[in-house]
């Protein structure tokens, strides 16, 4: 049974006015559906909540404006459906438009930080370990659990900024620490170290994760001395596309799994799973829906948004060369801004690269309509959702095999190592 301190009954009654005591009630029945003994204080949020789906979400944003609703704590904004940092045109009907500029204007108004990007934690936005908070937006969500080692539960629409602006959320799942134990364990130790090493690798990764654990977390052998942020950020990406994961645990790496025993709690894993190079051929091979096809319109990358070490590797693959098709850089205002202070951006631009900021090309129409279209990415998270939200079907790559086929115009492959 769901019991309020008196502060927060307060809140619910409307002593903090009509838009506070809106978000408390709402944080307080998602307690009760949930079976929350409690809710407890959130150091910060992060909202996925921004991004028009229909008038009804703009007319909630503006609802709780109305009744003077302020976040009470640090609330970054993922992409939104427009791009008022400029960059790639977008073909939103004016009505739709000006919905969705008014919805983004909306969380602004809160007090919530104009963001716009679905990577806040490269962004500077980084809670602490150990640290609860309300995340919205599932790579965001599953990469503030793993990599940084705070806790969020999987916050939708509307929720999230609800316990931004009662700085509460349920005290259940992911918050409470047993929930947080691996039960399943995965060991890659079988294939090629050059494997583990390529970028391609970790979204084919978080892909059978996310197939395999599902909801439930998993801890991950043999991948020491492999990662970085940029491939963790990948592999995290794909795992909540492909499944519900919300956090998984890499041994010797992220930061509650300093060994695969400590993971687990020191219990067995419910299953242990070896994967071999087949398994992993198979699962990098079902991100393609285009077929046998050397046909590609367009190249887009950046699902999570690039990171800025991403944009230097595309400038450095390019080597001063022209793109034969556009190659759509999926960022955020944080990476374009030293960009443009380099002088980058613009011969970036010049050479066919198309910037697109504040939001991305599979949440909002960008890509031109084609029939029988072909999009290239490396991304697993673009490689699941493109095809319903696009239209265009999807070549699964590596950043090296997307530059190359933007380069050529055609699909180009690389050999790999799979043992």
């Amino acid at each position: 049974m769901l019991v309020l301190t008196a502060e927060e009954r307060a809140a619910v009654a409307g002593e903090n006015g009509a838009g506070a005591a809106m978000a408390m009630r709402i944080v307080a029945e998602a307690a009760r559906l949930m079976g929350a003994p409690r809710l407890i204080p959130v150091a910060s949020a992060h909202i996925d909540g921004a991004l028009y789906h229909g008038d009804s979400g703009t007319l909630f944003a503006e609802k709780l404006v109305a009744g003077g609703a302020r976040v009470a704590v640090r609330a970054s904004l993922n992409v939104g459906s427009l791009a008022p940092a400029g960059c790639a045109a977008i073909r939103l009907p004016p009505h739709e438009r000006d919905m969705a500029g008014r919805m983004m204007r909306a969380y602004e108004a809160m007090g919530c930080e104009p963001s716009w990007t679905c990577a806040p934690y490269q962004a500077g936005h980084r809670p602490a370990q150990g640290t609860d908070v309300a995340w919205g937006e599932s790579n965001a969500v599953v990469f503030c659990n793993s990599v940084l080692g705070a806790r969020t539960n999987r916050y939708g629409d509307f929720l999230d900024i609800a316990c931004a602006i009662a700085g509460r959320a349920p005290d259940y799942g992911l918050h409470r620490q047993e929930n947080r134990l691996a039960t399943l364990l995965i060991d890659v130790t079988g294939l090629s170290a050059e494997l583990r090493r390529s970028d391609v690798f970790y979204p084919v990764l978080g892909t059978i994760l996310g197939c395999m654990a599902g909801s439930a977390v998993a801890v991950i052998e043999g991948l020491q001395g492999c990662t970085n942020e940029d491939r963790l950020k990948a592999l995290g990406a794909a795992a909540a596309s492909a499944g519900g994961v919300g956090l998984f645990h890499v041994a010797g790496v992220t930061p509650e799994a300093p060994d695969a025993a400590t993971a687990l709690g020191g219990i067995p894993p419910r299953e242990r799973i070896a994967l071999a190079p087949a398994d992993v051929k198979a699962a990098l091979a079902g991100l393609s829906t285009a077929g046998e096809t050397e046909h590609v319109d367009a190249v887009a990358i950046g699902s999570p948004h690039l990171s800025l070490a991403e944009i230097d590797e595309v400038e450095r693959r390019m080597a001063g060369r022209r793109l034969a098709i556009p190659l759509y850089a999926n960022t955020g205002r944080h990476v374009l801004a030293p960009l443009e202070a380099q002088g980058r951006r613009r011969a970036l631009e010049d050479a066919g690269v198309v910037f697109v900021v504040d939001t991305c090309v599979v949440v909002t129409p960008i890509l031109p309509e084609l029939d029988g279209a072909v999009l290239m990415t490396n991304s697993g998270k673009f490689a699941h959702y493109a095809p319903g939200n696009t239209g265009y079907a999807v070549t699964y790559g590596s950043l090296g095999e997307c530059v190359e086929s933007a380069v050529a115009g055609r699909l180009v492959r690389e050999a790999r190592a799979w043992s």
